[in-house]
C-alpha cells in the first residue's frame, strides 16, 4: 500500500498545516503552479515528489518536471497534467489521450476547486484536489490524501483548512 499526498495551486505558498497533513505520505504528488523550486525543495524533505509545472510556475519548476506525467502507483494508472478540465468537460488533447490511452485515475488542478468525480464514459476517476495555496478566489485551502493498493484506491480523504494561517513556511 502506498499513502500519496495529492495537492496543487500553492501558489509559492506552503504552511504547517499543509506539511502536517503529508506527514507520513509514502509519495507526494503535485499536480502544478509550485509557484518556486522551495515549495518542490520543501515537499521533498517529507517524502519522494511528483508533479508536473502549471501555467505560473518559471523555467525553476518546467526544467525539473514535465507538463503531463503518466506512472503507475501500486498497479494503478495514473495520468497527471495542470490544465485539464474535468469529466464531460475536459481539454480537447486530454479528452483524446484518455479515449487512446486509458487510465485509472486522472488528476487535474488549475481550478482551484477540489473535484473527486468518477467519469463512467472513460472509467476513471478524476480528482481535482483544489488548491493549498493562498493565492485565487478559493474560501478554502485543499488537499487530498490517498491509500492505493493492488490497483485500487483503497482509501480517500479530502482535507480542508483555513484560506490563510498567517503563517508562511518554505524550509
Amino acid at each position: 500500500m502506498v499513502k500519496v499526498g495529492l495537492l496543487s495551486d500553492t501558489h509559492n505558498f506552503i504552511d504547517d498545516a499543509v506539511l502536517r497533513h503529508l506527514e507520513g505520505c509514502d509519495e507526494i504528488w503535485h499536480c502544478g503552479d509550485f509557484g518556486t523550486a522551495a515549495i518542490s525543495d520543501r515537499l521533498k524533505q517529507l517524502a519522494p515528489l511528483r508533479g508536473v509545472y502549471g501555467n505560473i510556475d518559471g523555467y525553476d519548476i518546467r526544467s525539473e518536471f514535465p507538463e503531463k506525467l503518466r506512472f503507475e502507483c501500486e498497479g494503478l494508472r495514473v495520468m497527471m497534467i495542470h490544465i485539464g478540465g474535468y469529466p464531460t468537460k475536459y481539454v480537447p488533447a486530454v479528452r483524446q489521450e484518455l479515449a487512446a490511452k486509458p487510465t485509472d485515475l486522472f488528476i487535474s488542478g488549475h481550478s482551484h476547486i477540489l473535484k473527486v468525480i468518477f467519469d463512467p464514459a472513460f472509467k476513471c476517476l478524476h480528482i481535482n484536489p483544489g488548491a493549498a495555496g493562498i493565492q485565487g478566489w478559493h474560501k478554502v485551502r485543499t488537499l487530498v490524501k490517498l491509500e492505493i493498493a493492488s490497483a485500487k484506491i483503497a482509501k480517500c480523504q479530502v482535507v480542508e483548512l483555513a484560506k490563510h494561517t498567517g503563517v508562511q513556511s518554505t524550509g
